[in-house]
C-alpha cells in the first residue's frame, strides 16, 4: 500500500509539474512596458533574450509558484528580471529574496536601475561574478561552516524555491547540474534547451562543434537527472522551456 502511494505521489508531482507550465489565460498577453524599452536595448546592443513566449509562461509559472525566495543566473541587462519584476506588482506581493547573478558588471548597473525603479532593494541583491566560480565559492563556504571556521558569508543563497538558468548553449547543461542543489525541497528550476545543432559539423568548426559538445552534455545530463528529479518540457514560440523540481 505504501509503494502505491508513493507511486501516486510520484505522478502527481508529474502531473504538477506539468500543469505550473500551462498557460494562464486569466493574465495579459502583452509585455510589459519597462520589459518592451529593455527589449529596444538589447536589440540595440545585439543581445539575445528568451522569446516572448517563453516569458510569458514563465510568468505564468512564477504566478502560480509564488517562490518566496529566487535565483536568476544569467540576468543579463534585465528584460526577464522585468517581466518577473512586473509580476510582483500586478499581484502586490513581492518574494523575500531575489538574488540575480550576471557575469558582466555594465550589466549589473543596468540591472541596479531596474532594481530601484522597482523599488526592489529590501529583496533584491545582485552578484557579479562567473557562475562556475560562484558556485565553487559556496560550497567551499558550506563545506567550511559544517566544520565551523567559515568567515563571512557565501555569494549565492542556497534553498531557492525557484532558480532560472540562462547562458550560453554549450555551459547550460553544466550550469543546471551545478545548481540543482541549490533548490529548495519543493523547489522549481526553469531554463530552456540549449540549441540543437544543424547539419554536419565539420571538425574544423570550433562554435560548432562547442555547439555539438554542449547538446551532447544536455542529453546526458536530462538522462542523469530523471533518476532524482521529475522533469517537464513545454515547446513554445522561440524554444522549449524546462521546469525541474526534485522527487
Amino acid at each position: 500500500m505504501a509503494e502505491q502511494e508513493g507511486a501516486d505521489s510520484e505522478v502527481g508531482k508529474d502531473h504538477a509539474l506539468a500543469d505550473l507550465l500551462s498557460p494562464d489565460d486569466t493574465r495579459s498577453r502583452d509585455e510589459p512596458e519597462i520589459a518592451g524599452n529593455i527589449g529596444i536595448q538589447l536589440q540595440h546592443m545585439a543581445l539575445s533574450t528568451w522569446s516572448i513566449s517563453i516569458l510569458r509562461r514563465l510568468r505564468d509559472a512564477f504566478g502560480r509558484l509564488k517562490p518566496q525566495s529566487i535565483l536568476e543566473v544569467g540576468a543579463g541587462i534585465g528584460h526577464r528580471s522585468a517581466w518577473i519584476y512586473d509580476l510582483f506588482e500586478t499581484d502586490s506581493s513581492t518574494p523575500q529574496r531575489y538574488q540575480l547573478v550576471e557575469d558582466g558588471a555594465k550589466f549589473a548597473v543596468i540591472i541596479r536601475r531596474l532594481m530601484l525603479r522597482h523599488d526592489a532593494e529590501a529583496y533584491t541583491s545582485i552578484v557579479v561574478g562567473n557562475i562556475d566560480a560562484l558556485v565553487a565559492e559556496t560550497n567551499a563556504w558550506h563545506a567550511a561552516s559544517s566544520t565551523g571556521v567559515e568567515v563571512g558569508t557565501p555569494p549565492l543563497e542556497m534553498e531557492h524555491d525557484a532558480i532560472i538558468v540562462d547562458g550560453t548553449s554549450e555551459n547550460r547543461a553544466r550550469h543546471v547540474q551545478a545548481l540543482l542543489p541549490f533548490l529548495s525541497p519543493s523547489g522549481v528550476l526553469f531554463t530552456v534547451e540549449p540549441d540543437m545543432p544543424l547539419g554536419n559539423v565539420e571538425e574544423d568548426d570550433k562554435d560548432g562543434m562547442r555547439l555539438v559538445e554542449g547538446f551532447n552534455q544536455w542529453m546526458k545530463c536530462i538522462q542523469a537527472t530523471t533518476e532524482t528529479h521529475h522533469i517537464a518540457f513545454m515547446p513554445l514560440f522561440g524554444g522549449t522551456l524546462v521546469a525541474m523540481t526534485k522527487k
